[in-house]
């Protein structure tokens, strides 16, 4: 089973290079079959980690429960995603379109395979070479389209990214520092080598690390005040891209957070760990409510919803109940799930309409009978209303909040989170439920006539199976996952339940 490793890091990037080489039509086969392979890899892995721990192959890779975790979301996206690519690229005729569909397809296996590197690589340092090859292949796929608004949200992205990772770098150097004390100046930087020894490094530099690790990874996962990019990034990439972007990598930063927080918690105590997320966790989510109340762009609500629910997530890992750190997992493989449907919803909206601007699109059920519903539903499930997989998620980190002595963080957490769901319930509801666009007068701002139907059946399909994960979360866990859950919650230094 270790070997299974080994093929989920290189089935991903040998097909980047064979799509690079390939016809479009071919590319597209072999990125959907890499995508549910390595999902179905992931999947097999599963029972394997739960019962064993861990699993290693060499000293580079390594797997555990928390890993497992993050590893099935990605996986997941990249399954998902390369279906809806399928159906929602439309490349023009001649060698520019068959140019921009190589490099679209390569990118996008390439942009998938650092991600689930991440999860697998064995060490802080190898962990950050993992996040900063998905910046830099991210931001080439957020200018992939060439026009003015996606290079400036490229650059945007790189710059601020870069001065994030920069700062992520100095943490891994100051955490590299604090492990001398133990185990002299040359030493890998091992999660089991940390784990072991992080009860002896000086507290004061292990804090320094923690605080540093927030800020940069925190640039990447789109926590406030660094998360300026995120908005234009996802709103200017195409929109695979997009939901890889917000499903995926967003939660890959996340767990570089928590490896530190791990070590931190064997050094100084969960309390300054805890307390430095909910500071960045109500920023975020306060930050991101407001803005979802006065959004005019389809893509970019979703964006800010995706910052309200990295809030969710930095808040919940402040709770110090068990029963909260499951939800705060159990809400990175749903919130990938919605995230990833909502936005193959969007994308066939603004395929259809040929527009992002809300004021612009009206009748969306009507032009769209599946996937226009199917889009209300994901975002009622990103607005965590059951029975889908987000309810239960944040069912579970407000009840470890009431059960612990954070009641009134949990209670904010509440207000704030009914002031995103009418946001972004209300703008999606005005687009989708409004009447359909044959019956607005002659005229007015998306009056003109549209043909009843759906953009491709693979967009479809996409969004079936990202709302049947959403509905299998939300009802009934499979029972090795919640083991993995409760699992992955233990190596956090959080009791069992």
């Amino acid at each position: 089973m270790p070997a299974l490793l080994v093929v989920i890091i290189v089935l991903p990037l040998a097909v980047a290079v064979i799509t690079f080489f390939s016809p479009v039509r071919l590319a597209k086969v072999i990125t959907v079959i890499s995508g549910v392979v390595t999902f179905g890899l992931a999947l097999t892995l599963i029972p394997e980690v739960v019962t064993h721990a861990q699993l290693r192959e060499g000293s580079l890779l390594r797997i555990d429960s928390l890993s497992m975790v993050f590893l099935v979301a990605t996986s997941f996206l990249y399954a998902t995603t390369a279906i809806f690519a399928a159906g929602y690229l439309h490349l023009g005729q001649g060698k520019a379109g068959t140019r921009y569909g190589r490099r679209f397809y390569a990118g996008l296996n390439l942009f998938c395979w650092s991600m689930a590197a991440a999860p697998l690589v064995n060490g802080l340092a190898l962990l950050w070479v993992a996040i900063e090859i998905t910046t830099v292949v991210s931001a080439l796929l957020v200018a992939i389209d060439d026009t003015d608004g996606a290079t400036e949200a490229s650059w945007k992205y790189v710059l601020i990214a870069s001065l994030g990772l920069g700062i992520a770098l100095f943490a891994t150097i100051i955490m590299y520092y604090a492990g001398t004390t133990v185990f002299g100046s040359a030493y890998n930087l091992s999660y089991g080598k940390l784990l072991s020894g992080a009860s002896h490094f000086s507290p004061d530099v292990v804090r320094l690390a923690f605080v540093l690790a927030v800020l940069g990874y925190g640039t990447k996962m789109g926590l406030f005040p660094v998360h300026t990019w995120l908005p234009d990034a996802h709103s200017e990439a195409p929109t695979p891209i997009s939901a890889l972007l917000s499903g995926s990598l967003l939660a890959i930063s996340f767990y570089a957070i928590l490896r530190y927080f791990q070590i931190a918690v064997r050094t100084i105590g969960p309390t300054f760990p805890r307390n430095t997320l909910l500071i960045f966790g109500i920023a975020s989510l306060l930050l991101a409510a407001l803005y979802l109340l006065s959004q005019r762009d389809l893509k970019r609500l979703l964006a800010y919803s995706s910052v309200e629910h990295m809030g969710i997530l930095a808040i919940g890992m402040s709770f110090g109940a068990p029963v909260a750190v499951v939800g705060v997992l159990l809400h990175v493989l749903a919130h990938a799930a919605a995230k990833g449907t909502a936005f193959f919803g969007a994308g066939s909206v603004v395929r259809k309409f040929g527009t992002k601007d809300l004021g612009r699109i009206r009748g969306g059920i009507g032009a769209l009978p599946w996937s226009g519903p199917m889009l209300v539903a994901a975002v009622l499930a990103l607005s965590a209303m059951p029975p889908f997989g987000i309810f239960r998620s944040e069912f579970l980190i407000v009840s470890g909040g009431l059960s612990d002595s954070r009641d009134t963080v949990a209670a904010a957490l509440v207000v704030l989170v009914t002031v995103a769901f009418f946001g972004l319930s209300w703008s999606t509801t005005q687009i989708m439920l409004s009447p359909d666009v044959s019956a607005l007068p002659a005229g007015s701002a998306g009056s003109h006539p549209l043909s009843k139907g759906e953009v491709s059946p693979w967009i479809v399909v996409s969004m079936v199976i990202g709302l049947v994960a959403l509905a299998i979360l939300g009802v009934h866990l499979p029972s090795q996952l919640s083991q993995l859950l409760d699992h992955a919650a233990r190596e956090l230094g959080v009791p069992k339940r």
